[in-house]
Parts: C-alpha cells; structure tokens; sequence
C-alpha cells in the first residue's frame, strides 16, 4: 500500500493598505475563490487616505497561494496591497506589492523577510548599468522593491494596531 506523501503548506498574510470601499465585496470574493473558502475581513478606515480603508487577513495554504492572491487583486483601480508567503520545504519566501501607479513587484525572500535577488537578475542589472554607478544604484533599487516601499510605507505605518484574522486552507 503506498504511504501519503504530507501536504506542504505555507502561510504569509495579504495587507490591503489601501482600497475604496465599493471594493471591498470584490476584494473578498477574489480571496475567497483562491483560498476556497469564506473569509470575512475587518475593513477600517485608512488614515494615509481619508476616502481608503484597510484590512489584513493571514493565511495558511499549499506554495504559490501568495501568487495565486497577488494575481487575483493585480490591477484593480486605487487598491494597494502586499501580500507575503513564508518558506516553506522546497519553496522560497516571497512578496508581492502593488501600487496602481507601479503596478506588481515581486521578489523572493529569506528567512528573515529580506528580498532575494538571483545572480541572474543581479548581472542583468549591472549590465543595463553600464558601469554608470548612479544607473546601478537605480537598477538595484527596482530589484529590491525601493519605490513600492516608499509609495507604500505611509500605508503601512497607519495600519499599526489594525486587527488581523488567521485563515487555514483546507485542502
């Protein structure tokens, strides 16, 4: 009889720093069709946009769930969001940030939720750089996420406090 190979999961937690209320049944719904269940979030107001609320949700569910929950909210007009996904065996951490003025960044993340930028991508960078050291600073910038940080961090710092709801995907 063969023997059932355990499930890998993961967890990380979806930030919505920012989004307009008519919003927020479609942002739910959007959850709830990627994680297959009902979710509820708690919205409240968001102090960095008067007319925004926020709302935070953590998750637990199989590797590429925080992919799958960057995709489903990509796009959407004057939301902002990251989503998180911890490490997990055989699968690296990673984040996923979304402004509507930058659209998606993605990067892979450590342990200690540092961004993780591949050899690859590191010589491309340093390529398109030319050996101009102002144009690598930039081009390293980008692959670390610099400017959603910057767009999103007055979003993050108001939303000290707020609640957060555990989640387990079942599967």
């Amino acid at each position: 009889m063969p023997v059932a190979m355990p499930r890998t999961t993961t967890r990380g937690v979806l930030f919505v720093h920012g989004a307009p209320a008519a919003l927020c049944p479609h942002i739910t719904w959007a959850i709830e069709a990627v994680l297959d269940q009902r979710v509820t979030l708690d919205w409240v107001p968001q102090p960095a946009a008067p007319r925004l609320v926020r709302s935070e949700l953590s998750w637990t569910g199989a590797p590429g769930t925080g992919a799958e929950l960057a995709s489903a909210l990509r796009g959407w007009d004057g939301l902002r969001y990251e989503v998180t996904e911890d490490p997990s065996s055989g699968s690296d951490g990673a984040r996923w940030s979304y402004t509507p003025r930058l659209g998606i960044h993605h990067a892979m993340t450590s342990a200690s939720g540092d961004a993780v930028v591949s050899e690859e991508r590191l010589r491309e960078a340093v390529l398109r750089a030319r050996g101009d050291v102002e144009e690598l600073q930039d081009e390293i910038d980008l692959l670390l996420g610099v400017p959603w940080d910057e767009e999103l961090e007055p979003f993050r710092y108001a939303g000290d406090g707020a609640p957060v709801r555990w989640l387990h995907k079942v599967g």
